[in-house]
């Protein structure tokens, strides 16, 4: 059966510097797809980030290249499987150079965290009480 993939393409200013980032957080870096330019990282079977150097990514488009670090240009969300999980990647996310965004969001049935990579690109993390969804 077929199952969707997204691909997010994020510029990078220090492209081994986030490559290390991201291999802290848990995830690993497909060789198949990357290069002196690009890193493939797989966050899970349908999701994988494609960090780009500013110069690689100004190939894909004709639009100014957002700073991350200073507007918003996207707000990314992973969804996870426990409160604890959440936790446990927001503070792998810090240690590994990352810092925490905004406030925890605890709403009994739903709770989630947020950090800025090194590029201050934001990434939500998300746990949901699956009876909430069900019913």
């Amino acid at each position: 059966m077929y199952q969707q993939m997204i691909f997010v393409n994020l510029a990078v200013d220090d492209l081994d510097a986030s490559k290390k980032f991201y291999t802290e957080l848990g995830y690993s870096i497909n060789a198949q797809f990357s290069d002196d330019h690009t890193a493939s990282v797989v966050i899970s079977d349908t999701i994988v980030a494609m960090l780009h150097t500013r110069q690689r990514y100004a190939e894909f488009t004709k639009k100014e290249i957002a700073d991350a670090t200073r507007t918003s240009e996207v707000l990314l969300a992973l969804s996870s499987e426990s409160r604890e999980k959440v936790d446990e990647l927001v503070e792998k996310a810090v240690a590994a150079g990352g810092s925490v965004t905004g406030e925890t969001q605890d709403q009994g049935f739903m709770y989630g965290r947020a950090f800025d990579d090194l590029d201050g690109h934001t990434w939500e993390v998300v746990w949901m009480d699956p009876a909430a969804v069900e019913g």
